[in-house]
């Protein structure tokens, strides 16, 4: 129950983003700001550490960098494609983790990725057509982040499994609350220079930008990494598709998303591709 409730609170994360009514980049400094704080009273209040060393530090630097980048394109993808098909293209990671594996770390090509990878694809094209050309430009450019979304949060996903495995590490949650902050710090400084206020334009902005910060950044992910160690890999892997499936739930109720047989099909077939490549390419 504790993973399934992880998974539906970070199903919100984009329909955050949407509401909000501030720039993208600002959303995520925030997410990072609100979650990082509540993480270091968390970590405190538990009598738990922060990474001990020079070297754990550093991987948890790295891993910000990374999620810090994967926040900036996500973001965007979410305004431009709405919080369904940037939180299914997002999932795409899987499939860079897979293919990580054997090139990092001398894993085996399973068939279950070789499979995954070509029926993703399909369940991409049938969900945003296959005349790219006829597409508008923000659509288009919505797509392309989403991918991107998926390059950086696979980096980002092996860098913190690095610093985890660092001697000197500390804690789940205090490594997050150190990723968190400094994600937070590097988005502060990407947001002016593309032209972006970080100022909050009103108390409602304020509540959900908070409410972003705690559910996304504490509640959900610390929820889902204290039940993983109980859990069956393969229930885990389903589980965690209710991600992607329920923000294209949230698009169709709260947005009204209009999405078509075809597109419903595309995303059906994509989910299968995710879990499929997700069976061999767990590394956090």
């Amino acid at each position: 129950m504790r993973l399934l409730a992880g998974v539906v609170l970070i199903s919100f994360s984009a329909v955050f983003v949407k509401l909000v009514s501030v720039p993208p980049t600002t959303s995520g400094f925030y997410r990072c700001l609100f979650g990082g704080i509540v993480l270091i009273v968390l970590v405190r209040l538990r009598g738990e550490r922060l990474a001990a060393n020079r070297p754990a530090f550093l991987m948890l630097i790295g891993a910000a960098v990374f999620f810090a980048l994967d926040l900036w394109v996500w973001h965007r993808s979410i305004v431009y494609v709405g919080p369904g098909l940037a939180t299914l293209l997002g999932n795409f990671q899987v499939f860079i983790l897979a293919l990580a594996g054997v090139a990092l770390y001398g894993e085996k090509l399973s068939w279950q990725v070789v499979v995954s990878v070509p029926l993703a694809l399909v369940g991409l094209a049938l969900i945003v057509g296959f005349e790219w050309t006829e597409l508008g430009p923000e659509y288009r450019l919505g797509v392309v982040f989403g991918l991107m979304t998926a390059v950086f949060y696979a980096g980002y996903l092996l860098t913190l499994r690095r610093a985890r495995g660092t001697a000197g590490a500390g804690t789940p949650s205090g490594d997050l609350a150190v990723v968190s902050l400094a994600t937070a710090a590097l988005l502060a400084i990407m947001a002016p220079a593309g032209g972006e206020s970080l100022a909050i334009p009103s108390w409602r902005d304020g509540f959900l930008l908070l409410t972003y910060g705690v559910v996304a950044q504490v509640l959900g992910w610390v929820l889902i990494s204290g039940s993983l160690p109980r859990i069956a890999a393969s229930r885990v892997g389903l589980i965690l598709l209710l991600q992607p499936l329920l923000a294209f739930v949230w698009d169709v109720l709260i947005f009204q998303r209009r999405i078509t047989p075809l597109e419903a099909a595309g995303a059906a077939i994509a989910l299968v591709a995710i879990y499929l490549g997700s069976r061999r390419s767990t590394v956090a």
